[in-house]
């Protein structure tokens, strides 16, 4: 893998915005890897993705902010800049259900996501022995109706240690508040079994099986304080038939989940998704 940096940045619309990146980066001698961009047409916004070999780039990534600030200033830019070479910090948060963790901690063990995961946080112990699988430490949290916000500090305690920069929601069946989702706004990965905006919140599968539809689907998204509303990453779906059972359902929707969430995650930490107005682009 190179060492190259990448620029995520949304500004409104105007020419001449593709030769302005590109002569500030030409003028610290970079190499440009890939440069992918979108207009949106109705919200007149420009949106770009653009990584770069860090071989030959004259200009130090600590020095990147104050020598962009004048373009970003005239162009009216949200940008965020990250380096490839270094892993960012995963958490996962799961109750029950493991299928969505063994797939990401496979992945992980593969090499597939490049990132650390230093800890796996659940309510439950029932995947304590996945974790010990993988040799990645597990901490049991209990979490009360009547004691949220005690299990919520110190899971945040927890998070804050370990130096967290993002985290995913692996079939973690609680709902966050909105405080803590507010410290990690854009960086809660969720994965929904359902199709949203069909069938959110509980039981999606029972809700899909008595209205007898056809394709069952799974949602990654980013956590927001309205219940399975925020900007979605990536779906898929599966066709199904009146000869399914509820329990066809669960286990089709399962296979579903695992791979939703795993490109969602592998997009995210590879910085190809860019969040505006509820809604995500990812780059190619």
């Amino acid at each position: 893998m190179k060492n190259s940096a990448v620029l995520l940045l949304s500004c409104p619309d105007q020419k001449g915005l593709v030769a302005a990146i590109a002569n500030f980066l030409l003028t610290y001698n970079a190499n440009i890897l890939h440069a992918d961009q979108h207009q949106d047409a109705e919200n007149r916004l420009f949106l770009m993705r653009v990584e770069w070999d860090l071989e030959g780039f004259s200009l130090p990534l600590e020095s990147f902010a104050a020598a962009f600030a004048p373009i970003a200033a005239k162009h009216q830019m949200n940008w965020k800049l990250s380096e490839s070479g270094r892993k960012p910090r995963m958490a996962i948060l799961v109750s029950k259900f493991d299928h969505c963790l063994a797939d990401l901690l496979y992945r992980y063990q593969s090499g597939e996501l490049h990132c650390e995961i230093p800890i796996i946080l659940s309510n439950h112990e029932d995947t304590r022995w996945l974790a010990d699988t993988y040799r990645v430490p597990f901490q049991y949290i209990a979490v009360h109706k009547d004691a949220k916000e005690e299990a919520e500090r110190t899971q945040m305690a927890i998070l804050h240690r370990e130096q967290i920069d993002f985290i995913v929601l692996a079939r973690y069946m609680q709902v966050l508040s909105p405080a803590f989702i507010q410290h990690f706004e854009n960086r809660i990965i969720n994965i929904h079994h359902s199709f949203l905006p069909a069938f959110h919140g509980a039981k999606p599968y029972h809700r899909a099986f008595e209205r007898g539809v056809k394709l069952i689907g799974a949602t990654s998204h980013y956590v927001t304080e309205v219940l399975d509303d925020g900007p979605i990453i990536e779906q898929d779906v599966s066709r199904i038939s009146h000869r399914d059972s509820l329990d066809d359902l669960i286990r089709k929707g399962a296979d579903l989940e695992k791979i939703v969430l795993s490109r969602a995650v592998r997009w995210h930490i590879d910085n190809r998704v860019l969040v505006y107005a509820n809604k995500t682009v990812v780059f190619d």
